[in-house]
């Protein structure tokens, strides 16, 4: 009784502060017009601020500040040379001057709006631009992450190798096991010890990056997977491990299906088709990982905006909108935990399927055509 008396309490001490929450904002009403043209001025552009978050930038943005960046440097090839300084000299409009060489970063009028522009003569060029930006800084922050949890697994079993490592460690390990023994270890059978080490990389890689970018603060924050570069060179790797290691039946597969004469020769309809599908499987893996994160990114940065825009309408409506999109946005970033280990072990499943597939020896295709038939049967007689 105790315990349900308890929760009843807590229960209306939520509700009263969900309330009060709601009603704060009318007590703005009564602000003057000064404040409200005031406020009219420094409205928000909700397509500039999603833009900047889930884009590339020369600084990491100081969380819950939005005027302020952490500078990072910057390395250009200009007209003159090799210049490097901080991006701090260039931002808020600034232009910086080094030797004979004046760079900026391009406005809305430019033609490459947010990077850096070289002005020669008041006309602007684009120098080679080797800078290290907030996605590549958080390259290089996932790759030591990477990298020391896994030596530290490494030498804890190196130490201990009959105990099994607690706590952090040990769901790692759990991991490791289950995509090896779940997914890379069925599928390739005797091959997987050699691609193991790729595709257990590229499973963690993938996943740190995903849980970095969900984090606000630093070293979080920047939106790797959401961007559809580094999606495309995960591809690329994974289209290099299949075609480069493949055996002769896949190439012969891919030059000279066994189909009909005359889908080959002279017109070489199926061969085309089949060079084609060696394409379109990396395409897939690009868009597939880079869509899903980039949604879910968007989808809370949009529910985060939108007390903003009814705030600006309506001091209740914005009061209401508060609470609604602080729960919606929770559960959304809850989903997006979840979705960051799914596309994380989706692509390193279609992975390993593409690079069996290449190294399928041709008995194992007729055995396996051979084990579907005779299930077939099996599963008629039994209907």
């Amino acid at each position: 009784m105790c315990i349900l008396n308890s929760a009843m309490t807590r229960f209306k001490l939520i509700l009263l502060l969900l309330f009060a929450v709601c009603l704060a904002p009318v007590a703005v009403m009564a602000a003057d017009e000064h404040a409200e043209a005031e406020s009219a001025e420094k409205a928000i552009n909700p397509k500039e601020i999603i833009f900047e978050h889930l884009g590339d930038g020369y600084g990491w943005e100081v969380p819950f500040d939005h005027h302020h960046r952490i500078p990072l440097p910057v390395i250009v090839w200009g007209s003159d040379g090799l210049h490097v300084f901080s991006s701090a000299r260039i931002t808020g409009g600034q232009e910086y001057t080094d030797g004979n060489a004046t760079f900026r970063l391009g406005d809305s009028e430019s033609n490459w709006k947010g990077k850096i522009v070289e002005v020669v003569d008041g006309k602007e060029s684009r120098p080679w631009d080797f800078s290290i930006t907030k996605n590549v800084c958080a390259l290089f922050i996932t790759v030591l992450l990477v990298g020391g949890i896994m030596l530290w697994l490494a030498a804890y079993l190196r130490r201990k190798p009959f105990n099994a490592p607690r706590k952090g460690l040990g769901a790692v390990e759990v991991c490791v096991t289950f995509v090896y023994d779940g997914v890379i270890k069925p599928i390739l059978g005797p091959k997987a010890s050699k691609f193991a080490p790729y595709l257990l990389t590229a499973f963690f890689f993938i996943l740190v990056m995903n849980l970095l970018g969900l984090v606000v603060i630093f070293p979080g924050g920047a939106n790797l997977t959401g961007n559809i570069a580094i999606t495309l060179v995960l591809s690329i790797c994974t289209f290099l491990a299949t075609n480069l290691f493949a055996n002769k039946h896949y190439w012969k597969e891919i030059l000279w299906p066994d189909v009909p004469l005359w889908l080959k020769c002279p017109i070489p309809i199926m061969p085309v088709i089949e060079i084609f599908g060696m394409f379109t499987k990396p395409a897939a893996l690009t868009v597939r990982l880079f869509a899903n994160m980039m949604g879910g990114h968007m989808i809370v940065i949009t529910l985060t905006l939108l007390i903003f825009i009814f705030s600006a309408i309506s001091p209740v409506a914005g009061g209401a909108t508060t609470v609604v999109s602080l729960i919606f946005s929770i559960f959304m970033l809850l989903i997006d935990v979840l979705v960051s280990f799914i596309q994380a072990y989706v692509f390193t499943m279609l992975s390993t399927i593409f690079i069996g597939l290449a190294n399928e020896e041709e008995h194992e295709k007729h055995e396996a055509a051979k084990e579907g038939h005779i299930g077939k049967e099996i599963e008629e007689t039994l209907i």
